[in-house]
């Protein structure tokens, strides 16, 4: 799951549910809740602990932060360096989630029809008008935890997606490798309070309107492919030459090179996390 949640277009939460844990997690997460903070005010430490299932959610959040760090520099090293490549496989990724959360849609009506076009003409404009660089005030990367982490829970939509949505996916790869503690805590307890209070609005919603915000969902994702795309041009910098706003463009007859690459980590994109669902659905099967 951590190896998940740092790449746009891979899931931990869709891990999750593919094997078989996924019911726990939520529990978990959910479990997090008054009764758990007045076992801490009565210093009953061992009910707090089975309460919420502590040895379950210390070994997958373990692991998911060695993930976490381990893979951090890699991404960042194939930002830099393979730009085309690597926002084809991401693109290839996403394209591939996508179809695996519309299939999860059970009757197609107007209702799933009309979610899914909200869904990709918000994302859709987001996606343009949103600036390539935003705030990195204490508020703004508190927001970005709170609303990455609540991706978690939702099978199909990972929190790198959400922090590249947001602007913000190189920003907190950059503070993970510096280890910068100011950046990583405000993070983190931006994370927490997205797990604690977002996750439930997001539960009750998936539990009483499953196949809309499926749907709602679905469209998104297909909209924000156009904050992916790695083909366009700089309309305007700020003071440290940074793009603020992008436009974008079909590449020209000179990045036939780069159209390549993309192309092919694109396809490689498609058909890797085809695999990936199709094993994991097998070993869940044989458990």
């Amino acid at each position: 799951m951590g190896i998940a949640e740092i790449i746009p277009g891979v899931s931990g939460g869709t891990v999750a549910f593919i094997s078989g844990i996924y019911e726990e997690l939520i529990s978990s997460i959910k479990s997090v809740d008054l009764i758990a903070v007045k076992y801490i005010f009565k210093f009953q430490f061992n009910k707090f602990w089975l309460h919420i299932n502590g040895n379950f959610l210390l070994t997958l959040l373990l692991g998911m932060a060695t993930s976490i760090l381990l893979f951090s520099k890699l991404i960042t090293y194939l930002l830099n360096f393979h730009h085309y490549k690597i926002w084809g496989l991401f693109f290839g990724l996403i394209i591939s989630s996508t179809i695996f959360i519309l299939k999860k849609i059970e009757n197609i009506g107007l209702s799933s029809i009309f979610s899914l076009l909200i869904g990709l003409l918000i994302a859709s404009y987001i996606s343009l008008v949103s600036p390539s660089a935003t705030s990195n005030s204490a508020l703004s990367i508190f927001s970005s935890g709170a609303i990455a982490i609540s991706a978690m829970i939702l099978p199909g939509i990972s929190g790198s997606f959400i922090l590249v949505f947001l602007s913000k996916y190189e920003f907190i790869l950059n503070a993970l490798n510096e280890f910068n503690v100011e950046v990583i805590t405000i993070f983190l307890l931006g994370c927490i309070f997205g797990l604690v209070f977002f996750s439930r609005i997001i539960t009750f919603l998936f539990d009483k309107y499953s196949q809309v915000v499926i749907s709602l969902l679905v469209g998104f994702l297909f909209g924000s492919l156009i904050k992916i795309w790695p083909f366009f041009e700089v309309l305007e910098y700020n003071k440290k030459n940074e793009p603020i706003y992008t436009r974008p463009m079909l590449p020209t007859i000179d990045q036939s090179l780069d159209i390549m690459y993309f192309l092919i980590f694109t396809i490689f994109g498609i058909l890797s996390m085809w695999f990936i669902e199709k094993k994991l659905l097998h070993s869940n099967l044989e458990k």
